[in-house]
């Protein structure tokens, strides 16, 4: 049979017949759902059920019970502005969980996202507020001074030497008080809630078609990509999805896709942040799975060692995976400072990068690295902030919401654990 060369490890499983015989086949699941049909779906599942990779089933199973839990405590719960304000208040900890994605996947960890945030927010409102620049000019500054922090962080890391909880812990205490001198002894500096930052929360496309015409091309894409990668796959002569699995899936996307447009018109519209981090997740998932540099970032979570062997310039991926984190970081920063209209010096501090590295990893990306997407931050986020203003509308107060994500945190890192070891013993890691 013929192996496909683009394939991650997760896509060939064991031949089930074959196993009890004694003898291992690798067979891809998309050709044992092409042969076997519904049937093929159930030897799927329990393959993953058996060797604990359920993807993002969990989180999924978590934000139904979530909704559930909390609407019948309050009916507002799932109320069309309650649910469109979560999507709004989701976008900053999910734009910076995106890049804490790309350096887990290495297997190391960012410490300094929060203050690199808070960074961000005090450039624009100092060169905008106070040095009377141009608020696209400043936007821009912001975002590449975050990206030359990554990468500063990635060369005493990659190049140095030096421990990245080590580097970027000292890049935390660093930016804040960078940050905090910028602000000045005032403290605060307010933004135009009119300008460009200030618009990224608070901007809603209010036509009704706007929120259908995005659910309608989000659908068409996701079929589309997935039809003609069928097509690809099947010219090339290894295994692809049958075109019934395709459809299924693009009329599951669709029923979410519409019902959110609808939630969206039922209140204000559809918002622009939401937007904004829905093109980002698009664009960075592509560039994660479809080309050269994000096939380097897998393996090199996978094996340095072998990763070097293969001719990979280690030292240049790690330090681009660092500067992307700054980016992301950075565009975090502005969301934040457009929520509050203001920069001022709590910004990036309490329980912001413990909720942008909680985000990642509830949404399913490994801490050990070399496994994840950053559709994953969505998911995550999401469970994070449904839990925060859920506990909110119930008057919950902030010390029991911290440990409440703090145990969420915490079962979801042993569930990760759990699942390598079992992935471990069933062959597969």
């Amino acid at each position: 049979m013929n192996i496909d060369k683009t394939s991650t490890p997760t896509d060939v499983v064991v031949n089930p017949e074959a196993e009890k015989h004694g003898a291992v086949t690798a067979v891809d699941p998309r050709l044992l759902v092409r042969e076997q049909g519904f049937a093929g779906y159930l030897v799927e599942f329990k393959r993953k059920l058996h060797s604990g990779d359920l993807g993002s089933i969990p989180v999924v199973i978590g934000l139904i019970i979530i909704a559930i839990v909390f609407q019948s405590l309050n009916s507002n719960f799932l109320s069309a502005q309650n649910l469109s304000n979560i999507a709004v208040a989701m976008v900053a900890t999910g734009m910076m969980a995106v890049g804490i994605i790309f350096v887990l996947l290495l297997g190391e960890i960012d410490l300094s996202v929060g203050s690199v945030s808070g960074v961000s927010g005090a450039i624009v409102a100092v060169l905008t507020v106070t040095h009377g620049m141009n608020e696209w000019l400043a936007v821009i500054i912001a975002l590449a001074s975050g990206a030359a922090i990554g990468a500063l962080h990635g060369f005493f890391f990659a190049r140095i030497g030096a421990p990245a909880f080590a580097v970027t812990l000292a890049g935390l205490l660093f930016w804040l008080g960078f940050m905090l001198q910028l602000l000045g002894d005032q403290g605060t500096i307010n933004l135009d809630s009119d300008g460009v930052v200030g618009k990224l929360t608070t901007y809603y496309f209010s036509d009704v078609a706007a929120a259908y015409g995005l659910a309608a091309v989000a659908v068409a894409g996701f079929f589309f990509s997935a039809f003609f990668d069928a097509r690809r796959r099947e010219a090339a002569g290894v295994p692809s999805r049958p075109l019934v699995d395709i459809v299924v899936r693009t009329i599951l996307l669709a029923v979410v896709a519409f019902a959110a447009a609808v939630m969206f018109n039922e209140y204000k519209g559809l918002p622009l942040a939401l937007v904004l981090f829905l093109v980002v997740l698009v664009v960075t998932d592509f560039v994660l799975r479809r080309t050269t540099y994000g096939r380097k970032i897998f393996a090199l979570g996978g094996s340095v060692e072998a990763s070097r062997r293969a001719g990979i310039n280690v030292t240049a991926v790690r330090i681009s995976v660092f500067s992307i984190a700054g980016t992301f970081a950075a565009v975090g920063g502005l969301f934040w400072a457009s929520k509050i209209a203001a920069a001022n010096q709590s910004a990036g501090a309490g329980d912001l990068l413990m909720n942008v590295i909680a985000a990642a990893v509830i949404g399913g990306t490994s801490l050990f690295g070399g496994r994840g997407r950053t559709w994953n931050a969505l998911l995550g986020v999401m469970v994070i902030v449904s839990i925060q203003y859920g506990l909110a509308l119930e008057g919950i107060a902030t010390p029991i919401q911290y440990m409440i994500t703090g145990g969420v945190l915490l079962a979801t890192v042993v569930i990760d654990s759990v699942t390598r070891k079992t992935q471990k013993t069933a062959g597969r890691a």
